[in-house]
């Protein structure tokens, strides 16, 4: 690849476009410089001499002024360009001009103007912030282009990406949570556990005792069997009730919210193979005010009787 960013491609280039404009500029003073052709009687001869199947002649006439003009200009701001511009080999032209440096010079006034804005905002709580119409417009237009490719324009997620309106959190549901998910993102883990639980029986009677846990359908005799293995292996981090542990994202088994799928086939498959899901971290994406003001969406959304949309 170093044979394609090499500094000679950028004098082959340069080589090509200075031959071009010196051409260019040959052929205008060839032009300037063409002699008034007279014939044999003395008259003005306007043809080029090239005679076609006896009387086809071909005819010499000028270019309109203001094309010749308009030729000279295009000549004139080429040059111009590039001794402004970094447009040969590697000059930088004389203004020292990049796309970077436009770029972060673009970027430094954006957020300028964003600072003035979140400035009014920087002492107000995530409550506080759901409940004002300005932050809570400027938070949703935010999550819908930062989350909703995850978790729906609605917010209201799908299979294996978390619904934020129903009020149940795998991590936690207060602000300052919020804000470290967002933040520092979250990997959540679930190990295989088939060698832990045992024979394949025995997984589906771990999995019925987990849909009794949420009065799902289930084999109320294969639940009864699966209880004590399910105390032994799952309750170290679901509790021993099934209610789960945000301190370690452990989610609520009792609750009828299932974030990968439902049914006991399901649920002997997560025992069996485990799970990991990936919330990536979007400081890289979010500055500090931003999160805070996505984090006051997210939190309002499960909270709409205290939201900027309560009614």
């Amino acid at each position: 690849m170093s044979d394609f960013i090499s500094n000679g491609w950028a004098w082959y280039v340069t080589a090509i476009v200075v031959f071009g404009l010196v051409y260019c500029a040959l052929v205008l003073i060839g032009a300037a410089k063409h002699k008034v052709v007279y014939d044999a009687q003395g008259n003005v001869d306007k043809t080029t001499g090239h005679i076609w199947d006896g009387d086809l002649r071909e005819l010499n006439n000028p270019l309109p002024r203001w094309w010749l003009f308009l030729f000279i200009f295009t000549l004139i701001f080429a040059v111009a360009y590039f001794y402004l511009y970094p447009g040969l080999a590697t000059s930088d032209g004389k203004l020292n001009w990049t796309s970077k440096g436009q770029l972060e010079a673009e970027n430094a006034k954006a957020k300028a103007e964003q600072d003035k804005i979140f400035a009014k905002f920087k002492s107000a709580s995530i409550e506080d912030l759901a409940r004002d119409p300005q932050a809570h417009a400027i938070g949703q237009r935010l999550f819908l282009n930062n989350c909703a490719a995850c978790h729906g324009s609605d917010a209201k997620g799908a299979k294996s990406f978390p619904n934020l309106t129903d009020g149940d959190w795998i991590h936690g549901g207060s602000p300052e949570k919020i804000i470290e998910t967002i933040t520092a993102g979250r990997n959540g883990q679930m190990p295989p556990l088939a060698a832990a639980v045992g024979t394949p029986e025995e997984a589906r009677q771990v999995a019925n005792y987990v849909l009794s846990l949420s009065g799902a359908g289930h084999n109320s005799i294969q639940a009864e069997l699966g209880k004590a293995k399910f105390k032994a292996v799952c309750a170290a981090c679901h509790g021993a009730d099934g209610k789960g542990n945000q301190a370690i994202g452990a989610p609520n088994l009792s609750d009828k919210i299932w974030l990968h799928g439902w049914g006991e086939q399901f649920i002997v498959e997560m025992i069996n193979k485990g799970k990991v899901n990936v919330m990536p971290a979007q400081t890289p994406r979010l500055s500090e005010d931003q999160v805070r003001l996505v984090a006051s969406y997210v939190w309002g959304l499960s909270h709409p009787t205290q939201s900027a949309n309560a009614k």
